[in-house]
């Protein structure tokens, strides 16, 4: 048995009503089409589910029991198209970023402060991670897109580029006397150094920039943020190896320096990764806009 859903819905409003014409005024039909309906109904089933009187119907012991499912299905419907409604209108629901811990202080926070002002109902999840971890999260449908650093090459994916950074060596006053100085790579070398994580995109980065000078890039101290970073250099353990837009602060009060190097370290890109042809939630467009208006693009 496959009633259509459009007999129920004639049905429920008849009994909710107990009248076949204010039926009709609910749905837009005409008496007879809703009389209609009900035979049809009654017909699939092999039951009476209404008494008819003057005054319009009753549903009978049958249809009572019918209504008790129709009632609550109808109910679950409703719900449903409010939940739709809402998320439409951004009155609830969530959003969800993959990035890095740097990149959602440094980068995102801004953006994230005017979404949540504007639609405080939205509930934001933020999952950190590496790049590689990023990815995944996207694949598996856990985030409705990543920020990450590129390049990032992926038919599944699409990248579009954002903000530029530019990574540094940076150290604190135990290594004052490397202040204005040049160092080579290998000079450097002579020095502990501390990077993050080894399948962070930013190691991989600077690691490969030392292979191609035949050099081995070998961490005193490896950590997994770059607050950290920052933290270990201001303490003399080492020279730590960060972009220099998370370290405008340290650097012009001084508790940090830039080491200057006798080669340029290459810029990198940060991107908004999306999955391919995959259509973005209601709240991730709407992020997208509201940050297309200020700078991120």
């Amino acid at each position: 048995m496959n009633n259509n859903y459009e007999l129920y819905k004639v049905f429920y409003w008849a009994a909710t009503t107990g009248s076949l014409t204010q039926a009709a005024k609910a749905l837009y039909l005409t008496q007879p089409s809703v009389s209609h309906a009900i035979k049809q109904l009654e017909e699939s089933f092999g039951i009476t589910l209404f008494y008819r009187n003057s005054k319009g119907v009753t549903l009978t012991r049958e249809g009572e029991a019918l209504y008790s499912y129709i009632g609550q299905s109808q109910n679950f419907i409703t719900l449903a198209e409010e939940k739709m409604a809402a998320l439409k209108n951004l009155d609830n629901g969530e959003l969800r970023i993959g990035g890095s811990d740097s990149l959602f202080k440094h980068y995102l926070l801004p953006y994230l402060e005017d979404f949540h002002q504007k639609y405080p109902g939205i509930r934001l999840q933020l999952n950190h991670g590496t790049t590689p971890e990023i990815i995944t999260f996207l694949k598996e449908g856990k985030i409705d897109f990543g920020v990450v650093r590129m390049p990032i090459v992926d038919p599944l994916l699409d990248v579009k580029e954002s903000l530029q950074l530019q990574d540094c060596f940076v150290a604190g006053s135990n290594y004052a006397d490397l202040k204005g100085t040049v160092l080579s790579l290998d000079r450097l070398l002579q020095h502990p150094v501390i990077l993050f994580s080894r399948n962070s995109r930013a190691r991989m980065t600077i690691t490969e920039l030392f292979q191609s000078y035949g050099l081995q890039l070998k961490p005193a101290i490896e950590v997994g943020s770059v607050d950290l970073l920052i933290e270990f250099a201001r303490k003399g353990l080492g020279i730590s190896y960060v972009a220099r837009e998370f370290v405008t602060k340290e650097l012009d009060e001084g508790s940090l320096f830039e080491i200057q190097l006798d080669v340029p370290l290459p810029p990198s890109q940060v991107g908004i990764m999306i999955m391919r042809n995959m259509p973005l939630s209601v709240s991730a467009s709407k992020f997208m806009e509201l940050a297309r208006h200020t700078d991120m693009r």
